[in-house]
């Protein structure tokens, strides 16, 4: 069956408001997040982003669908044959994620944007899928296409490579996933009957008993997306398996730490391995914890949040400091050229932190978060959502052995498409992870352009948020209506506004700057007493229609230092404003090296600038900083020429083609950092 070009179907509109959906609160978490259906997007910097995946990267990634095969795989598993040889057009056993992930993301816009012939487009590729299912509701194409000679990575039979390479259970994780998300668009059980199948097959032959597979996942995230089944539909047997999934890795064939099964989940107090695998596995803990009241779960991810953010994060918020294993690497190995730093492994990060959230209500897991979100997150989509990192280092000299043409440039898609798809179902999440409520308070997270409709211990409010940030520190937030009477509203006080780049000492300002803030309610000024331990100031009243919050936040810009057992950091300075890190690129310092000069610690001047990227100009806030370029004479002595170094948000480096590019830059050029 041949699928129509998604180009012919999917209509592009210019809205005004742009928005789109986030994963449902799990329920059980003292916390719940504010249903990205209540928030829509107005124009500004998420506004882009969000227009960029919707008009872009979805299209994009349904008609890779097509082109790559990913179509054809299920059309030849509803019509399998012993003369196909799998492994010799499918590039990998998790090629059908691809599918899923894109009609995840495109089902959020459903809920915002609905779209008859996108609706019309997504069943008739699920259509393909349902076809492939065997009668048990079996779902893998890279096995039932020919189940003989199956894809290298599947095994002989089914789940004999699971904890290795076959992916079976990974590809069970964003099915469930999309298919939940189908449903809540469409109100359609066409994907969740197909998922909810598959899932009960997996039940039956995965497991303890005898007859069964003793295996758990390879690559995890079926932990995250049962126990979101379970909170659908309420059917225990859901939840039951996420934990077993959990329970028993560590106790089957598999023990190393690149799969996490070095020791039992409850037990570790470090991260490692692969990173996304690690990232999904927290997440997962985090919501059977919640879903079940496991405080050794609770317990572990506390642990292994603190090594993380302690010894085990970038700058940027990325993680995953090795090409090998696109892993963690040990406490405080933080290179910046071969940082690996995969773009799913920061949304990974996401999710962990807004369940760390969930839990405690604290503002410095939002404030992990906006960094992630911000810096290592944004930066594996192009401005224009047509291209992709799929790591993101903190210093590049041009050459990437990885890539066809030896360069580190944004690709358009990747034989590996994990992270361009999971771009596709994330981005249009955002408004998702904007609000928060407790009983009678309202938590307001991130600060972007919106209008929310909040459901607040049953009864209605609606408010707005008017800013430019990231670009100035200035927030309005407007009542609208409010029929809850008397609340908290709760704004978060970022902790790069306090002083603090991190929650931890791995990180700290290096300047005596101190930046001021403010808040006002109807234009009397706020007493910083209401700011309370949790991180937020805290705002109690009989809101009225009409009311107004303003909030100021100085976004002056400052220099950062990493801990002295950071080596690849050491005798060198980062620059800040605001949540954006920034970072210096050749195109914009023609005739320097990156690579030789030195910067003094200093304070860097505010220097607008804008870029092109497929004819669309952006705006930014750069900076401009002093610096002295060095060479290396004869004699062993130095030259020094003063010279002005153009900084730029790091998210926004390499649209321009391979170039140089450094967070770090060294004081001296003898210093050890790199």
């Amino acid at each position: 069956m041949r699928i129509k070009p998604l180009s012919l179907i999917l209509f592009i509109a210019s809205a005004a408001c742009i928005h789109a959906g986030a994963q449902n609160a799990v329920s059980g978490y003292p916390y719940s997040p504010v249903p990205f259906t209540s928030v829509k997007v107005g124009e500004g910097f998420w506004g882009q982003r969000i227009r960029a995946a919707r008009q872009v990267t979805i299209p994009l990634a349904f008609s890779k669908c097509e082109s790559e095969g990913r179509y054809a795989n299920f059309d030849k598993a509803a019509h399998p044959s012993p003369d196909y040889d799998v492994s010799s057009f499918m590039g990998f056993s998790f090629d059908d994620t691809d599918v899923y992930k894109t009609i995840e993301g495109a089902s959020y816009i459903l809920q915002t944007w609905p779209d008859k012939k996108l609706r019309a487009y997504i069943d008739s590729v699920l259509d393909i899928v349902a076809a492939a299912q065997e009668p048990d509701g079996y779902l893998y194409t890279a096995r039932t296409i020919n189940p003989d000679k199956p894809h290298a990575w599947a095994g002989k039979k089914r789940w004999e490579k699971e904890e290795v390479l076959s992916h079976e259970l990974y590809n069970l994780g964003h099915m469930v996933d999309a298919a939940c998300a189908h449903f809540q668009a469409t109100g359609s059980r066409k994907f969740l009957d197909i998922a909810e199948r598959y899932a009960q097959c997996c039940i039956r032959e995965v497991g303890r008993e005898e007859g069964q597979a003793h295996v758990v996942p390879g690559h995890q995230i079926a932990e995250m997306a049962l126990a979101r089944l379970y909170t659908l539909t309420g059917k225990r047997e859901y939840l039951d398996f996420a934990k077993y999934l959990l329970d028993d890795r560590g106790k089957t064939a598999r023990h190393d730490a690149y799969s996490q099964s070095h020791k039992p989940v409850t037990a570790q107090d470090e991260a490692v391995g692969h990173a996304v695998r690690a990232g999904y596995m927290y997440a997962g803990m985090a919501d059977v914890a919640a879903l079940t009241g496991e405080q050794a779960y609770v317990d572990a991810i506390h642990r292994i949040w603190d090594n993380i953010v302690s010894h085990k994060y970038y700058l940027t918020g990325g993680v995953g400091a090795r090409h090998e294993g696109e892993a963690f690497g040990k406490n405080d190995e933080l290179p910046n050229l071969t940082a690996y730093n995969e773009t799913c492994a920061a949304i990974a990060q996401v999710y962990l932190n807004q369940r760390m959230f969930l839990f405690e209500g604290e503002s410095k897991y939002i404030d992990c978060l906006e960094r992630t979100l911000y810096n290592a997150v944004i930066d594996g989509m192009s401005l224009d959502g047509g291209a992709f990192f799929y790591p993101n280092p903190l210093a590049s000299d041009a050459v990437y052995p990885f890539n066809s043409d030896n360069t580190l440039t944004r690709q358009p898609w990747f034989g590996c498409a994990c992270c361009p798809s999971n771009l596709s179902r994330f981005i249009p999440s955002v408004p998702g992870y904007v609000y928060a409520v407790r009983e009678r308070s309202l938590y307001v997270n991130l600060f972007l352009n919106n209008s929310a409709d909040i459901s607040l211990d049953g009864k209605s409010v609606r408010l707005r948020q008017e800013t430019s940030y990231p670009w100035d520190g200035d927030i309005r937030i407007l009542i609208d209506r409010n029929s809850a009477g008397t609340f908290a509203l709760k704004v978060r006080i970022p902790g790069w506004v306090r002083n603090r780049v991190v929650p931890s000492d791995l990180y700290s300002y290096a300047d005596n700057a101190r930046l001021l803030w403010n808040v006002s309610v109807n234009g009397e000024p706020q007493s910083p007493e209401f700011l309370t331990p949790d991180g937020y100031m805290t705002l109690s009243r009989a809101w009225k229609k009409g009311d107004r919050v303003e909030i100021h936040f100085d976004m002056q810009p400052r220099m950062v230092v990493a801990a002295q057992r950071v080596k690849a950091d050491r005798g060198c300075i980062a620059f800040e404003r605001g949540p954006l890190v920034y970072c210096a690129e050749s195109p914009d310092n023609p005739g320097l090296d990156i690579f030789r000069l030195t910067v003094a610690p200093q304070q860097p001047t505010e220097a607008p600038g804008s870029i092109t990227v497929a004819g669309r100009d952006y705006d930014y806030t750069g900076l401009l900083v002093r610096a002295q370029s060095y060479a290396q004479q004869k004699d062993g002595t130095f030259t020094l020429a003063p010279c002005d170094l153009r900084l730029i948000p790091y998210y926004i480096w390499n649209h321009r083609g391979p170039a140089k590019m450094k967070v770090w830059l060294k004081t001296d050029p003898f210093a050890e950092g790199e």
